[in-house]
């Protein structure tokens, strides 16, 4: 029945969905994700590893937050990218 449906709006010409705006704002939404979870990583073995040697934490807070500014990049990149290329 519903094939019957659908071949009949077909004919009549009417639109069943219409996508309107700017797709790079999804594909901007798709690229947070990424970012956001490599921030929730690099902090979290920051955590972890400063909880196991207290001592380190100023040689691995460098690096945490060399991981987390490389991490914000990646998200940075997503929002121009849709700019450039659309």
């Amino acid at each position: 029945m519903a094939a019957l449906d659908t071949a009949a709006l077909a004919e009549v010409g009417t639109t069943l969905a219409e996508l309107e705006g700017n797709i790079g704002a999804v594909g901007y939404g798709l690229a947070a994700i990424g970012p956001g979870i490599g921030v929730g990583v690099v902090w979290a073995a920051y955590i972890q590893a400063t909880a196991r040697q207290p001592e380190s934490a100023g040689l691995t807070r460098t690096y945490a937050f060399l991981g987390a500014a490389l991490s914000e990049a990646l998200a940075l990149i997503g929002l121009v990218a849709p700019f450039i290329y659309g």
